[in-house]
């Protein structure tokens, strides 16, 4: 067995941390000498941790795509513990000067305060919460705070998981100098991550030679956005690995670019790819009419509208169609479709307005997808409050530009650019 450091905590054992952060730091072990493993925390009662261990913490992970296919053997992790369980082992992590790094995904969920949770829980409820008590002890034995990287899908998630730890120190009482500690002997990262994990492949017949139950599947492409940590290459050389790892201080602009190319392009596609009877996303890249409407959408109209160097915009924008064709990924456009109003609002209707302060002009494309948006909600394949499908599938399309409910603003000001388009 490999003699490794335990140098990280890993808060949840799901499919997505193997397959990102343990697959990362497997590339980083076997190129470099980090030398570091990984302890599991399983951070509800029940989970996959006894299975795990059952493997000792070894599985396989694919990575599947337009790109081929690459299989590895992650024995990163040590070892699994399961607060639930036995508490004392869990907050003996605390005692272990080695430990260095705080990974989690605990969901979207995941991170929040709970005024219900005690300190002489064993284990408080929330991850927050269970992070409290270890770092009340860590605090106690005058040891050194930990770099945290959440993982969890929410904006600024460091700063709210550092809020809620801040949170509980009040409710417990647990002193000045505990929080002056967390202030200036941690650092909260916050983080975008993005890859598609498949998970277990129930449904595809793979032949390893071997039984492995946690045998995981992703896509090839992966991103890791760290803000607030510039020292991290120093410590995990992910930038010594070829690994798609940014640190910046300006997390907000990646932000952007995801939600404007990637979900933008998702949001613009699916009314327009439903009412023409598409049923994927791989389906739409790979008709040379939704292809080309795709690639006008993204690399005309939204690329324009975004700060990032252009190249670095476009590069991932063509990683954005090789994954929308990957296909082990079956991306059903009438899930993607749900609250598309919203979704508008937020993913696409921000590159309209910017590409006509830019431009002087309407973005044709854009425009023609908002009309096939209005269209869409017409029918009844959508999938929205009640209020917001009634209003839509009545209004006109005026009425609809002016609702200010809808998008945060009068907008009407669109509606010849949109209405030519609208049958």
């Amino acid at each position: 067995m490999t003699n490794r450091v335990e140098k990280v905590i890993q808060f949840g054992e799901g499919g997505f941390l193997r397959g990102f952060a343990d697959w990362m730091l497997q590339k980083v072990n076997d190129n470099t000498d980090f030398n570091g493993s990984v302890v599991v925390v399983q951070p509800i009662k029940d989970g996959m941790c006894d299975m795990l261990t059952k493997q000792q913490c070894k599985y396989t992970h694919i990575c599947r795509g337009l790109e081929g296919q690459e299989d590895g053997i992650i024995d990163v992790i040590s070892r699994c513990v399961k607060p639930y369980d036995d508490f004392d082992e869990y907050i003996a992590l605390a005692k272990n000067p080695d430990f260095r790094f705080i990974i989690s995904n605990t969901t979207e969920a995941g991170i929040c305060f709970s005024d219900a949770d005690k300190i002489t829980d064993r284990p408080a409820n929330t991850f927050p919460a269970k992070l409290t008590q270890l770092l009340k002890k860590r605090f106690e034995l005058e040891l050194p705070g930990f770099v945290f990287l959440p993982c969890e899908l929410i904006d600024k998630n460091g700063e709210v998981l550092k809020k809620c730890i801040l949170q509980y120190a009040d409710l417990w009482n647990l002193g000045d100098g505990f929080k002056v500690w967390i202030e200036k002997d941690n650092i909260f990262c916050n983080t975008l991550v993005d890859r598609i994990n498949t998970g277990f492949p129930k449904a595809d017949n793979i032949e390893l030679g071997y039984i492995d139950y946690m045998l995981n599947t992703s896509e090839f492409f992966h991103l890791w956005v760290i803000e607030g940590y510039q020292q991290l290459f120093d410590e995990i050389p992910f930038d010594r690995c070829g690994l798609n790892v940014i640190l910046t201080d300006k997390l907000e602009m990646y932000r952007t670019r995801k939600v404007r190319i990637l979900n933008g392009a998702h949001t613009s596609l699916v009314p327009y790819a439903l009412l023409e009877g598409f049923d994927t996303v791989k389906s739409c890249v790979d008709d040379p009419k939704m292809n080309a409407y795709l690639r006008k959408c993204i690399f005309e109209e939204i690329i324009p509208t975004l700060e990032l160097p252009e190249e670095e915009l476009k590069a991932y924008a063509d990683d954005v169609l090789t994954r929308f064709a990957n296909p082990y990924i079956k991306h059903y456009l009438s899930s993607i479709a749900l609250n598309s109003v919203s979704k508008f609002k937020v993913r696409v209707l921000p590159s309209i307005l910017e590409y006509i302060r830019r431009f002087g002009k309407a973005p044709e494309t854009l425009c023609f997808a908002f009309a096939k948006l209005i269209e869409f909600y017409r029918t009844d394949m959508t999938n929205d409050d009640a209020a917001v499908t009634e209003f839509m599938k009545t209004a006109s399309v005026d009425e609809i530009l002016k609702n200010e409910n809808l998008w945060g603003e009068d907008i009407s000001h669109l509606e010849s650019e949109i209405k030519k388009y609208v049958d």
